[in-house]
């Protein structure tokens, strides 16, 4: 779902800003074809709507490439474990840039095998992780991936944070159209909407987020961490998907979970040792791709002549798309003035809107 737009917002053209971050990204010492991957998958992220994840990030990913917390050069390591499954040893590189290499990896697998499983060990924040679900879609198999995060969510019926929004995504193929994808976090919003929200200046909706001593709040300033999805009611739900996905992108994976992970923000100085898990499943080896494809397909044309004309997940990001190609990526003053302050001390001059 696309998230609010700020009325100070101004429109950049998505391909001068995509090539504007990667400048900055190269100049921060990434390799240029990794600087690119990065650039592309946050203005993409921004292109459907999910302004939470897309280039509001840039100027935090600057902040650790510059004080060594995220490599720009890491010593990626490929160790294949069995015939169908693969370990990534990431040593705190970029997580955007290691998730596209472990989903090409489980694609990979999964073309010879059947189905793939990449684990990513010592990682750094990955981004939107319907990118990786969707990169598979997009070679014609399911996509299916998950990450973790630290403490920013309080577990149902609790006061303090423990767990990470814990996003998981699965795509699959359309014919004619691109991929169905799920993309969801298990709390009712991302963290950092409530950073978007913070620096933008408005309030947070009804039922999900807390303060500091665990009451509902829709002030974003005093937000102190995020619901589960369900809200106070029915929270068990998103709760208990959080915790099952720490345990497969933490322990599972040898990487710490929840309250062990050093902070986002607030922990520049430590790497965040994150993992991620992925998989990839050839449908020709089960009832075929065509025919997954065109289900798909059919799905999406008999949900919109339902009453009501309900949509596919994935549709409204499609449509956000074609909208912001036309019309330039909404950024906000404040975020504006970061990127600007970034661009003149590395030497790449902010686009004019």
């Amino acid at each position: 779902m696309s998230q609010p737009v700020s009325a100070n917002a101004r429109r950049i053209d998505a391909p001068r800003l995509r090539e504007w971050a990667k400048h900055c990204l190269a100049a921060a010492g990434m390799r240029d074809a990794d600087a690119l991957q990065l650039a592309s998958s946050l203005v993409q992220t921004s292109l459907w709507g999910i302004d939470s994840h897309g280039v509001a990030l840039l100027p935090h990913y600057l902040e650790r490439l510059a004080n060594g917390t995220i490599k720009a050069r890491p010593d990626v390591v490929v160790q294949h474990t069995a015939p169908a499954t693969a370990m990534i040893e990431a040593d705190q590189g970029h997580g955007i840039v290691i998730a596209h290499r472990a989903m090409d990896e489980a694609l990979a697998i999964a073309r010879e095998q059947g189905a793939g499983v990449v684990g990513v060990r010592d990682s750094s924040h990955c981004g939107a992780i319907g990118l990786y679900a969707r990169q598979a879609a997009r070679a014609g198999c399911v996509g299916i991936a998950f990450t973790h995060a630290n403490s920013v969510a309080v577990p149902h019926q609790g006061r303090r944070a423990f767990l990470g929004t814990n996003p998981l995504a699965i795509a699959v193929p359309r014919n004619g159209a691109p991929p169905v994808c799920l993309d969801m976090a298990t709390t009712s919003i991302p963290w950092n909407r409530v950073r978007n929200a913070r620096r933008e200046g408005h309030a947070l909706p009804h039922d999900v987020a807390v303060d500091g001593a665990g009451g509902v709040t829709t002030d974003a300033q005093a937000a102190a961490a995020v619901m589960p999805l369900g809200g106070a009611a029915f929270g068990h739900k998103g709760y208990a998907l959080a915790l099952m996905i720490d345990l497969l992108c933490g322990p599972l994976l040898g990487n710490p979970y929840g309250p062990h992970i050093p902070p986002m923000f607030e922990a520049l100085d430590a790497p965040r040792r994150l993992g991620a898990l992925f998989i990839a499943i050839d449908p020709d080896r089960f009832g075929g791709r065509d025919a997954l494809a065109d289900a798909a397909a059919r799905m999406a044309a008999e949900l919109a002549s339902e009453p009501g004309a309900p949509r596919v997940p994935s549709d409204p990001e499609h449509d956000c798309e074609a909208e912001r190609m036309r019309a330039g990526i909404p950024v906000d003053e404040a975020l504006a003035a970061q990127c600007l302050a970034w661009g003149e001390r590395l030497g790449a001059a902010w686009p004019a809107p």
